[in-house]
């Protein structure tokens, strides 16, 4: 599908993976509106063809007036906003913090599918771009932490899956409206959470790693979100972009 003449939104479009993201869609020609909270765009960096605009992605009045910020044809929606606080079922300061739980699963969970659902109904509106009356692609973010959550995941863990277990179904909701839906879940990836981080740290992190044994890169997450609004026949399913690695429970 080309996208050159449509808009994309990218949410978490402030850093990391959400940044690399919407820059290759703006490289593409789209028009791009990234989503992302109002602290977050203060940090960053300007991107030519990238309009970041805040809001909250568990908001439906704020996601609504960023989406009507667009004037092209809404063809993609990619999800990448996310937190990834940690916390154990039970530590020695007790049982996990509920409201910290909700509110890890209100952002990664229910932010996506709020963004997803809302952003479907706009390309729904847009004329389809083939003869198979394709419309556009929702793009989501689990993490290997769906599959395989390790020690302090629990909450995390819990919202990932449950961005993987949507893929399906939405894609199969989608699908008279010739929108496709996948999800990538990747693993380690080189994001502005490791600034500082020690060589040492880094190595021990990335000795797990089959091959290529390095962390992966945010521009090869936004190379494969390309790669599936290129690719009209990948829908319904979560494309593992983790190198082959397998979290350990630690």
């Amino acid at each position: 599908m080309d996208i050159s003449t449509g808009s994309v939104v990218v949410t978490g479009a402030a850093s990391g993976l959400g940044s690399a993201t919407a820059r290759r869609f703006a490289e593409a020609g789209a028009q791009v509106i990234g989503i992302d909270l109002p602290e977050s765009i203060a940090k960053a960096d300007a991107v030519d063809g990238v309009r970041l605009v805040g809001a909250d992605v568990t908001s439906e009045s704020e996601v609504t007036a960023a989406l009507d910020l667009t004037s092209a044809p809404m063809r993609v929606a990619v999800n990448c906003a996310g937190v990834g606080w940690v916390g154990r079922v039970l530590s020695k300061d007790g049982p996990h913090d509920l409201q910290l739980y909700r509110r890890i699963l209100d952002i990664n969970l229910v932010g996506t599918f709020n963004v997803m659902r809302l952003a479907a109904d706009r390309i729904r509106q847009a004329d389809p771009v083939d003869g198979d009356g394709q419309r556009g692609v929702v793009i989501n973010t689990a993490s290997a932490a769906a599959f395989e959550g390790q020690v302090g995941q629990v909450a995390y863990a819990a919202s990932k899956g449950g961005v993987h277990a949507m893929t399906i179904s939405a894609a199969r909701d989608l699908a008279s409206s010739g929108i496709r839906v996948v999800t990538i879940a990747p693993g380690t990836i080189e994001t502005p959470m490791f600034a500082g981080v020690s060589d040492d740290f880094i190595s021990t992190l990335t000795s797990g790693i089959p091959f290529p044994q390095r962390l992966g890169k945010p521009e090869e997450f936004a190379d494969l979100a390309a790669f599936i609004v290129a690719h009209d026949y990948l829908n319904g399913e979560t494309i593992r972009m983790d190198a082959a690695i397998r979290m350990a429970p630690r």
